[in-house]
């Protein structure tokens, strides 16, 4: 079967992997303290356009989040989130194992606007027995959302403001992050995100890393005792060197964004043939996130040969479905998904 399903079946990026294997007999310190990391870390600054930036590498993107909201809230505070958040719908409940309620909000193709953000808060802070009610103190957003769409630099520089009148902190999931900078239509880039974001983090899992995210931290107050956070959250590796030597290969030659604009290249191509079939999109994006919505009968056929994620039912007759491409995905299988297209 040729999947679709997700981003990341594959390992990683072969140039990732021979760095690994180049280093693998090296001795070096041990929890994030060795010459890769910090290598890897000024890189990332330097993408950034900011050397004052912290940068920390964790495993996986659930750690991630858990890490960074457990670090900035007590315990009386919550984090507002998309009904469609990752943290809110795939994450088996990680942020409230923590003591931290998620405040989840409607959205519009999974991104939230300032407005909302305002409006929860000041209902919250005007309320007469406010102290019986979750505080909201962090605001998450993922960059592409799980619909793949994409936040403009307006919309961020709203969200920005909001928080910073409101003393709220605000937290980019980038788990996606490669294929949303890549996107024709995408208006951000790392500076910005620096500049406007208390934290966010660069995915590295699902964009041509074996494993591993780096956590980006512009706010000051968030800065302080964040590796306590990571070891007690299980996140700080002995190899940690295994993390730095992967994003200091990603970062290395603009690697993270040419496979990244690989897996743009072929989403644009597969979406194109899906939409000259005749398949509306669920949802408009331009990242590698495909949401075709199909006749259920084509859907049986394609199921025999390819992997795709369901993601809901449109009518009695058709469901929407979600194909992705990836920094490792085939021109090869994209073709032949299209040629079948053709036939079905």
């Amino acid at each position: 079967m040729i999947l679709f399903q997700c981003d990341y079946n594959e390992g990683a990026h072969p140039k990732v992997m021979e760095k690994m294997l180049e280093t693998n007999m090296e001795q070096t310190p041990g929890y994030g303290e060795d010459a890769h990391c910090r290598h890897a870390a000024e890189l990332i600054r330097k993408a950034c356009c900011d050397d004052t930036l912290a940068v920390h590498f964790l495993v996986g993107g659930t750690q991630a989040n858990m890490t960074v909201i457990d670090a900035a809230l007590r315990s009386h505070q919550g984090v507002v989130s998309a009904q469609s958040g990752h943290i809110n719908v795939h994450e088996t409940g990680a942020v409230e194992s923590l003591g931290h309620k998620v405040l989840s909000v409607p959205h519009k193709d999974g991104k939230l606007d300032a407005g909302q953000v305002e409006q929860l808060y000041l209902a919250h802070i005007n309320d007469d027995s406010f102290e019986h009610t979750v505080q909201p103190k962090m605001v998450y957003i993922s960059n592409p959302t799980e619909y793949g769409t994409l936040y403009s630099r307006k919309e961020i520089e709203d969200l920005s403001s909001i928080c910073r009148k409101y003393g709220l902190y605000l937290f980019m999931d980038g788990a996606r992050l490669g294929y949303g900078l890549a996107a024709p239509d995408n208006e951000l880039d790392l500076p910005f995100l620096s500049q406007h974001c208390d934290v966010f983090y660069i995915g590295g899992t699902k964009v041509g890393a074996l494993f591993g995210e780096a956590v980006v931290i512009a706010n000051e107050e968030l800065k302080k005792d964040f590796r306590y956070f990571i070891k007690q959250k299980g996140g700080m590796l002995a190899k940690g060197r295994l993390l730095g030597i992967q994003f200091e290969t990603l970062f290395e030659d603009n690697l993270y964004m040419e496979i990244s604009k690989h897996a743009i290249r072929l989403a644009e191509k597969l979406r194109s043939a899906f939409l000259e079939k005749g398949y509306p999109m669920l949802v408009e994006n331009r990242t590698n996130q495909i949401f075709p919505i199909i006749p259920d009968a084509v859907l049986e056929k394609l199921g025999e040969k390819y992997g795709y994620c369901y993601q809901e039912r449109v009518d009695e007759t058709h469901s929407a479905v979600r194909f992705c491409t990836s920094w490792a995905t085939l021109e090869e299988n994209v073709d032949e998904l299209i040629e079948d297209l053709k036939n079905f």
